[in-house]
């Protein structure tokens, strides 16, 4: 819930970085709140950034006021949404199965679903962090998940916006822990296609080491995104 009408500037900084430095060998995305989406998409219309929504509704148009159809986010530009945030599932006792809801929801408006996961710090202190990240992916991910409409993303809970991180050997295990379980759910192709994206205090100074840990193919990006700079040095983890 950060942006206003002026965060445009900061879009159009990053643009403009990414079309006049060294490529990145990676894709890249910007997810402002709703007010933003259409305004966010025709400025990065023909850039190498694409726009995503925040969260959408499970429900089909309809007399649900204050929310959000997965169809009007493409309408107004985007081409993906994030589902399952966990700032989604503690504030709006989210559940695995609205989450698989939404996802589905995306899916049917031809959106790519971006499906969040992750333990809280009681949990990890348990030693249960495998157990809850499984079965939240069991749970919040559609039988008609692809590697085209589908990317998951663990986030650590205690790690966001904490300025705290697991290490890298953590990372991998959770991650090679989901890369195993999504190939025997849903065979090799697509399994190893989905694409895991780590999210928690993700930022310049940690970029490459964390982007460089097996069976990670990218960043959700929280605070470091709302600074064109920060982000961009997050970018260059693929450049």
């Amino acid at each position: 819930m950060n942006g206003l009408r002026s965060s445009k500037s900061e879009l159009e900084v990053l643009i403009a970085a990414m079309k006049n430095g060294t490529a990145a060998r990676c894709d890249v995305m910007v997810a402002p709140p709703v007010t933003l989406v259409m305004d966010f998409a025709g400025a990065a219309d023909g850039s190498p950034v694409s726009i995503a929504g925040q969260d959408c509704s499970a429900s089909a148009p309809g007399a649900h006021t204050g929310d959000v159809a997965a169809t009007m986010l493409a309408d107004a530009g985007a081409s993906a949404v994030i589902v399952g945030h966990s700032e989604r599932r503690q504030d709006h006792m989210e559940t695995d199965e609205m989450v698989n809801a939404k996802a589905l929801a995306a899916y049917e408006a031809g959106l790519v679903a971006i499906i969040c996961v992750g333990e809280t710090e009681p949990e990890r202190d348990r030693g249960d962090t495998l157990e809850v990240v499984t079965g939240q992916i069991a749970a919040s991910v559609p039988e008609t998940a692809t590697a085209a409409n589908t990317v998951i993303a663990y986030e650590p809970v205690w790690a966001i916006g904490t300025g705290r991180t697991p290490t890298a050997d953590d990372v991998a295990k959770v991650h090679t822990t989901i890369r195993e379980m999504l190939v025997g759910r849903f065979g090799t192709e697509i399994g190893t296609g989905i694409r895991l994206l780590y999210g928690g205090s993700v930022k310049p100074g940690n970029a490459v080491e964390l982007m460089g840990v097996t069976d990670v193919d990218g960043a959700l990006v929280g605070g470091a995104s709302l600074k064109a700079a920060d982000f961009d040095g997050i970018i260059d983890a693929y450049r």
